[in-house]
């Protein structure tokens, strides 16, 4: 997809594939009736990397890297990804708040031009039932992204034996490409 086309997106779905040793990941558009729709982009992160990496490719064919996202350092409680584009060239960051995230998930986004963005679990129960009981990891959550003070996109986990998501973007000048990697870099950082 091309980025012009992308960045029109108000609405994407994300989906974890089941695989054994890789995290795969589609991002689709999301049809009038409210549907999955057309392929938007194709995610994948080796498991049991020293250090995070996650390319995002603009299909399942693998052949054309969209954007990718990688860990500054190795085994960083608070890690900070950079964003980059195909050539490598600077989208944004994300990082984890490992102090606010010990009761409730906390990340800061940072795109130039733009405030910074900090995203939340919405629901403090919710967070805390899937720190304290394991067999209730699966339960899904909402995460909300606001700077200052206003709405900037949201992602919200769905019920289901797959890892699900449904984002929605408020903000019309935050880059579509930040917002899939924060997305995958939830469901494939989330538990670190």
């Amino acid at each position: 997809m091309q980025p012009d086309s992308l960045q029109s997106q108000q609405q994407f779905f994300v989906r974890q594939r089941i695989r054994m040793m890789v995290n795969q990941y589609e991002v689709r558009a999301v049809n009038p009736d409210g549907t999955e729709g057309a392929l938007l982009a194709f995610a994948q992160q080796k498991r049991l990397a020293f250090k995070e990496q996650v390319t995002i490719y603009t299909d399942d064919s693998k052949q054309y890297p969209l954007l990718g996202f990688k860990a500054r350092q190795r085994l960083d409680l608070g890690a900070t990804y950079d964003v980059t584009d195909h050539a490598g060239n600077p989208i944004g960051l994300f990082r984890k708040d490992f102090a606010q995230s010990l009761l409730r998930s906390t990340w800061h986004v940072e795109q130039s031009g733009l405030p910074q963005i900090t995203g939340q679990e919405r629901s403090m129960p919710v967070a805390l039932l899937r720190r304290f009981v394991d067999s209730l990891s699966w339960l899904p959550y909402h995460f909300d992204f606001v700077a200052g003070g206003q709405p900037v996109f949201s992602v919200i986990k769905k019920w289901g034996l797959r890892d699900r998501y449904v984002v929605e973007i408020q903000q019309p000048q935050i880059d579509r490409r930040l917002v899939i990697a924060m997305a995958v870099g939830l469901d494939a950082l989330q538990g670190r």
